[in-house]
């Protein structure tokens, strides 16, 4: 007999063990199986299972099992990512913490180590995590960013595009990180809104130039006074990049400035004579609409630079303080010392012309915290431009589709304004770029030391030329690029390979379209000839319960583990899959999570009623020869809900999956149909009993294979404790067929019949709980205008009208009682006697005053949401609760006046 409550806690690790032990998650090894595959987006080596990794990794796992059970040979293959910086500073911070010698101290090779060490020991937190979230990955072939395969596919790849003229080093941009002393990527950056100010400078005009500068307007806008100037202002957030100036830009159309350009300014402090430029980058409707160029040191001003012939002065070194290129006095400063001092020496020699105070987001590393700086530098970079085009085409085409679809434009915007991809970085831990140079600077790219040793004698015809290794390292996101082929062992010709590439589908975040996802396809594309994977489905962003963002410094985390120590594994999946629609973020609240354990609650429950009531499967039992009414609807709504579910799964609609399988479990056979069964089971006839058991088992067997994708805990065990008192399981739920039925088995006769039952009750529960009818009280019920079917459905399913809908009696009459609430009742008048039950007055009163209340509610969130200023200024997440508070409050407010109107005809 089963137990009164599912223990997740004790079933969980022991059903995972097994499933893991019993080889369920490795493809089938039938070559006739359809592969269905997913690669698993790495997390980084250093993470923690989060709640976003928790939806994502859940919705990949309803998939894989999904397909699993339909035959398919599905593989869904682990991995996880090097993480480059966040795995460098983890081990920096260990070494820092024990007192040891920082990195470079210890050398390339020891730290290294180190970070292997490592690895070795705290490196499998999340692979175990993950196993915590029930995810059936075939850990046989699990893969690392930096394993031996991969590190192989990245060396070749490297060296095939620099062949190809695909991959260049180039002296540009980028983000710098100061602290590290790396570039980063853009995913890499954190915008943060800080305090801060522009100063406007006065940059004096060279050789005697003065101009005429407008300072009064009449109504049209024209200048109608004007002042004799010998300076042009120009206005920075950033004054210590003012001694890198090369340039001023003014706009082409700017009347105030045409007769300046070509015209040259002396650079204060500096003294180095620049030209004022025309270029559209500078906008004449801000501050002075003169703008100073920094080349070196501000993307758009490199554009600036390039478009007008600028020079190029980097002032900053590696560590952001000032360098040789600047002024003595400056040398060594910190930027944002330096930065004092010039404004300092501005006001003091008088070009400081005005300090304006502002908020204004500035760029920090994600991991270090310290400002980023724009900084020239020599990287390598790949030309995505090129690579880009077939990864256009792909999705233009429909080789691969986006879901939900709108994804698919930003997708498209981000491919068609693609720059050059840095993909060289300044760190030790990560793949080492295969590039060597000789005494003079030439390079020599290849896989191997050997052969680009080769390689240089051949171009220098020398016996033994004396060659150097890039120091640098390739951006994680190269080799995640490399992801979906890699895993599966190319360059090797692999019988993976060829099984599985090209992959099913991809699941992840929207916020990775362009880093990863992108690139996947690029490389996919163009050394395997065809797209990574057929679908990319993109999945929400989990928010709290109010919609706004998660952060430990809010206080409103939920930590998926505490969530499954607490509510169990299942309660948790269900939830990430029913709240996965087609919405870009998810509110989740831990009561919504409560609510989904009781879910699971109820399918044990009625699991140990079908149970004590004998319901075991029957060998041979054919669902299609039952002869009961309520057999038959049963049979029917279960083949509807498994064609629902499996078109759901196919799409996915995760959401419409987790939908029908609620309300089939929950309301269909647990609510009803085993309510129905009743009387049957505690009957006398002993071949409708028969029936029934045989049909109640069935339909539990089927639920447990459709809902196992998204709750395999429960269903699995369900599974195994069900089968003790019947034929013995040939196997484990998870390798079980999916279940497949014809549409014959739905019977219109048993739907009509069943569902005239269900309707007619629930339309009397519906109105005794809007007049507040006690729930022990019994009021009699009187059918007017029934035809004979009514009539005859009224008599065949009386016993169980009484006990369901709890009434005192259920007859046919020419005219409804006086005291009676009235109803529709398909083409009769249900009329509901319930005014010996309920304080009338009192319950006019009840109802008028919640009415009232709503009407509050909906004018209070009407004048909020008619407000412009309030939908101009409040965050979204506050706009869209006042729109929902004023639906619900307008809904509940019509129910209640439907409630109030059917109580002025009791009386």
């Amino acid at each position: 007999m089963l137990d009164k409550t599912f223990d997740p806690k004790a079933v969980e690790p022991r059903l995972y063990a097994a499933w893991e032990a019993s080889g369920a998650f490795k493809p089938s090894e039938d070559p006739n199986a359809e592969p269905f595959v997913i690669v698993i987006p790495p997390p980084n080596v250093t993470g923690s299972l989060h709640i976003g990794h928790a939806l994502n990794n859940t919705l990949q796992d309803v998939m894989t099992r999904f397909h699993r059970m339909r035959g398919k040979a599905a593989l869904w293959l682990p991995g996880t990512d090097h993480a480059g910086i966040a795995t460098q500073m983890v081990v920096e911070r260990q070494l820092a913490a024990a007192g040891n010698i920082g990195r470079r101290d210890l050398g390339r090779e020891a730290f290294v180590e180190k970070i292997w060490e490592w690895k070795a020991e705290s490196g499998g937190t999340i692979v175990e995590q993950l196993r915590r979230l029930g995810a059936s990955c075939d850990w046989s072939r699990e893969r690392f960013t930096l394993d031996e395969g991969l590190s192989a596919a990245v060396r070749k790849v490297f060296v095939q595009l620099y062949k190809e003229k695909l991959l260049y080093r180039d002296k540009r941009l980028v983000n710098w990180d100061p602290q590290f002393q790396t570039a980063i990527s853009d995913l890499e950056v954190e915008q943060k809104e800080v305090d801060g100010a522009y100063w406007h400078f006065a940059y004096p005009l060279a050789d005697g130039v003065t101009f005429q500068y407008p300072v009064a307007f009449d109504e049209d806008g024209k200048a109608t006074e004007f002042e004799t100037r010998d300076y042009i202002v120009v206005a920075t957030t950033r004054p210590e990049t003012m001694l890198g100036d090369t340039g001023v830009a003014v706009h082409p159309t700017d009347e105030r400035y045409k007769d300046l350009v070509g015209k040259f300014v002396t650079l204060p402090i500096v003294g180095r004579r620049i030209p004022i430029v025309a270029d559209d980058y500078a906008d004449p409707t801000k501050g002075s609409g003169a703008v100073k160029i920094t080349p070196a040191h501000d993307f758009n001003d490199f554009g600036v630079g390039k478009r007008a012939g600028l020079e190029v002065i980097n002032i900053l070194t590696v560590e952001a303080k000032l360098n040789e290129a600047v002024p003595a006095e400056y040398v060594g400063m910190d930027r944002f010392v330096a930065r004092k001092a010039i404004v300092a020496r501005a006001e003091e020699e008088g070009w400081l012309k005005e300090i304006e105070k502002t908020k204004h987001m500035v760029p920090h590393g994600d991991r270090s915290g310290v400002v980023i700086e724009p900084f020239l530098t020599d990287q390598w970079y790949v030309d995505a431009k090129t690579l880009a085009q077939p990864a256009l085409k792909a999705v233009e085409n429909g080789d691969t589709v986006f879901e939900p679809r709108h994804w698919e434009k930003t997708y498209f915007e981000w491919l068609r304004n693609i720059e050059p991809w840095c993909v060289s970085r300044q760190l030790w831990w990560g793949h080492r770029i295969p590039a060597w140079f000789g005494e003079d600077g030439h390079i020599f790219v290849e896989e191997t030391e050997e052969e680009a040793l080769a390689a240089a004698i051949l171009h220098y015809g020398d016996e033994a030329p004396v060659l150097k290794r890039d120091e640098d390292v390739l951006d994680t996101w190269f080799s995640s690029a490399l992801w979906p082929f890699s895993t599966l062992g190319w360059p090797e010709k692999t019988e993976d390979l060829a099984r599985f590439y090209p992959t099913s589908t991809l699941v992840t975040g929207f916020d990775i379209i362009f880093f990863w996802v992108a690139r996947m396809m690029m490389m996919g594309i163009h050394f395997m000839g065809e797209v990574p994977f057929k679908q990319v489905f993109i999945n929400a962003l989990v928010r709290d319960e109010k919609g706004a963002k998660m952060s430990k410094s809010k206080g409103n985390v939920l930590d998926p583990l505490v969530l499954i120590d607490e509510l169990g594994c299942d309660a948790v999946r269900f939830t990430m899959t029913a709240m996965s629609g087609q919405a870009r973020d998810i509110k989740l609240s831990k009561q919504r999570i409560e609510g989904y354990r009781n879910f699971g609650t109820k399918l044990w429950n009625a699991s140990r009623f079908a149970q004590m009531n004998e319901c075991v499967r029957v060998e041979g039992f054919d669902p299609s020869t039952v002869q009961q009414p309520i057999n038959k609807w049963i049979r029917g709504e279960t083949v509807k809900t498994v064609a629902e579910v499996t078109r759901a799964l196919e799409a996915p609609a995760f959401d419409a999956a987790a939908s029908a399988l609620y309300k089939f479990i929950w309301n269909v056979f647990c609510d009803w149909y085993l309510e129905l069964a009743k009387p049957i089971l505690n009957g006398d006839d002993a071949a409708a009993k028969a029936e029934t058991r045989a049909t109640a088992a069935w339909a539990l067997d089927v639920i447990l294979k459709v809902l196992h994708p998204v709750m395999p805990f429960i269903t699995e065990e369900l599974w195994d404790k069900t089968a003790v008192f019947g034929p013995k399981r040939d196997g484990m739920l998870i390798v079980e067929k999916w279940p497949e039925f014809p549409e014959s088995w739905i019977d219109a006769d048993a739907e009509v019949e069943i569902g005239w039952l269900v309707d007619t009750v629930s339309e009397i529960r519906s109105v005794r709980a809007e007049m507040n009818v006690p729930p022990g009280a019994k009021p009699p019920l009187t059918v007017i205008g029934a035809s004979g079917e009514t009539k005859a459905r009224l008599a065949r399913h009386r016993d169980l009208l009484l006990t369901l809908a709890r009434l005192d009696s259920a007859r046919e009459a020419e005219a409804p009682p006086s005291g009676a609430v009235p109803f529709v009742l398909g083409e009769a008048t249900g009329a509901l006697a319930i005014a010996e039950f309920i304080d009338l007055a009192a319950e006019k009163a009840r109802l008028t005053k919640e009415i009232a209340g709503h009407a509050v509610d909906i004018e209070k969130a009407a004048k909020k949401l008619g407000n412009p200023d309030f939908l101009a200024r409040a965050k979204e997440e506050a706009i869209t609760e006042n729109r929902e508070r004023l639906a619900e409050a307008e809904a509940a407010k019509a129910k209640l006046e439907a409630a109030l109107g059917r109580l002025a005809a009791v009386g």
